[in-house]
């Protein structure tokens, strides 16, 4: 077993040093590892700040001193984009490690039926789950893990349940934000790429376009409207669709980077200029929305802040053991990025 010792005599830091660095108690700074809310902010921000100045990661001593049992998260998901799954891991498993918390990961896999993952998560001694899209909006699952006990966070529910805890944002009135911007720019023929009909987030970005449309007095024209599935491969066909027709859009918004990525390398392919030609923007900002050329013009989703957000609300409803008085929902904000994909129509796009 490390000792506090061993730990010194390899240079780590020890819970005395974030203590000393901070100038305060080895026991404050316990408290604050353990989310107690008797810390006052100001002593948990100078804690917060010398755990990151000494790089210092809590040994199992530590977690012992901070006297909270050990619990096991899971985040569950079902099919969802790379780029989103990425992005929401990434916010689970460092907010998870802060609260000495274990993460589990677990897909629905296809053919996989809601008892047999239950079940799964019973044998692995599951507390509590994050529940992203689409099955955050099952009424099956939440059913099912109602009935099994396990505490459950949704995030980015299109109709949270008012006896779960949620984090969520304003998909329609972000994707209206959009729609308004390239309006602005001159767009009139503006293309839009659903995402998976089995996302209610889907509905939502599509109604905010609709709701610019009309609040600009432009047409709803159908031809513009292509279905893709929140992939890399359903954004390529859409991409292909749209800029296909006898008048092609001057804008292509997508439903998120993914499908905008796509259209961009469609676009590239027949040769036309992105955005000289025809301006194309997504919705997330994730990772990939910086790695293409251009880089995405987008809307940013706080992704891994809506997971971080979970994972709290998950490890006080736990901790609280569900005897909160009232059920939290998070609603985050979201806004727009302007970066290259984006311009006035300065010429029609050229077929090729």
């Amino acid at each position: 077993m490390e000792t506090r010792e061993s730990r010194r005599q390899r240079g780590a830091p020890t819970i005395l040093d974030v203590a000393k660095h901070a100038g305060v108690s080895a026991m404050t700074v316990s408290r604050v590892f353990n989310d107690e809310q008797s810390v006052r902010p100001a002593t948990r921000d100078k804690v917060r700040k010398a755990i990151a100045a000494l790089n210092y990661a809590p040994s199992a001593a530590a977690r012992a001193l901070a006297g909270g049992d050990e619990m096991r998260l899971c985040l569950l998901f079902s099919n969802p984009s790379n780029s989103f799954l990425s992005e929401l891991l990434m916010g689970s498993l460092e907010q998870a490690s802060r609260h000495n918390a274990l993460l589990a990961v677990e897909k629905l896999a296809e053919g996989m039926s809601v008892e047999m993952i239950i079940q799964h998560l019973q044998r692995g001694r599951i507390n509590g789950i994050v529940l992203p899209p689409p099955l955050c909006d099952s009424p099956e699952m939440l059913d099912a893990l109602k009935a099994a006990s396990i505490r459950t966070v949704t995030v980015a529910a299109s109709h949270p349940s008012p006896d779960l805890a949620a984090v969520n944002i304003d998909d329609r009135l972000a994707a209206m934000v959009m729609t308004r911007h390239l309006i602005a720019l001159g767009h009139r023929r503006i293309g839009f790429v659903k995402g998976n009909p089995a996302h209610n987030s889907s509905e939502r970005r599509y109604a905010g376009y609709l709701a610019a449309l009309e609040e600009a007095g432009l047409p709803v024209i159908p031809e513009l409207v292509a279905q893709g599935l929140f992939n890399y491969r359903s954004g390529l066909d859409a991409a292909e669709h749209l800029l296909d027709l006898d008048e092609p859009p001057t804008a292509i918004f997508a439903g998120n980077d993914d499908m905008a990525a796509a259209a961009v390398a469609i676009a590239h392919g027949r040769g036309l200029d992105v955005p000289g030609d025809v301006t194309i923007c997504g919705f997330d900002d994730t990772s990939l929305a910086t790695t293409i050329w251009p880089e995405l013009t987008t809307i940013h989703q706080p992704i891994s802040d809506m997971a971080r957000t979970a994972v709290d609300l998950l490890v006080q409803d736990l901790r609280q053991r569900g005897e909160a008085e009232e059920v939290p929902h998070v609603l985050l904000d979201t806004k727009l990025v302007r970066r290259q994909s984006d311009a006035a129509p300065r010429r029609r796009p050229r077929k090729r």
